[in-house]
């Protein structure tokens, strides 16, 4: 596993401009959006250069921020689409039973025996809950299943270790095949 001071986490993205006076909207991605401005300066990606939040306030639009150095439109305008980081180390512990997703990609996807079977290669959440993408190599060729992150299916999760405890969702006979419905509907 990658030492987490080398790894970044995307905090928040300017979106556009506020004012005249130099103010940005950021969308922010902390549970709470004016988190965002409580780490410290901030970074881009792909440069050394850091943000430091002055001041934010939350609005309907995002969070509304002004950035020390920013002081009116035209600087506050060349800052639209920049990506704010942080490092890893900066966030605070995750409270038991709950994870970065960062820290879950890259962990060795074990099954109840600890025999490895793949890797997680991604986190996602499409509006019903959380979902790890679990990648592994079968008869030569690459593959990934989706897994709910939930207890039932990832019981035990080991940062410190790198490996997660997956359960992989019983697979369906999807042939086509529906006679056995109709013949529960013909002895009736």
């Amino acid at each position: 596993m990658t030492a987490s001071s080398d790894r970044r986490v995307l905090l928040g993205e300017i979106t556009t401009v506020h004012g005249v006076k130099g103010e940005v909207v950021i969308r922010s991605y902390t549970a709470d959006p004016l988190a965002v401005a409580d780490y410290g300066p901030l970074s881009t990606d792909g440069s050394d250069r850091t943000f430091i939040i002055d001041a934010a306030r939350a609005t309907p639009k995002g969070v509304v921020a002004r950035v020390a150095g920013v002081s009116d439109r035209n600087a506050a305008e060349a800052l639209r689409g920049v990506k704010l980081y942080v490092s890893r180390d900066a966030m605070p512990e995750a409270e038991d039973g709950t994870f970065y997703f960062m820290d879950l990609v890259g962990l060795r996807a074990v099954d109840v025996d600890g025999q490895e079977f793949g890797k997680i290669t991604a986190v996602h959440n499409f509006g019903a809950g959380d979902i790890i993408e679990v990648t592994f190599v079968s008869e030569g060729k690459s593959t990934s299943e989706l897994v709910p992150f939930t207890d039932e299916h990832v019981p035990n999760v080991d940062i410190a270790a790198g490996r997660a405890t997956v359960l992989l969702p019983a697979q369906t006979d999807d042939d086509g095949d529906d006679s056995g419905a109709d013949a529960a509907q013909d002895g009736e």
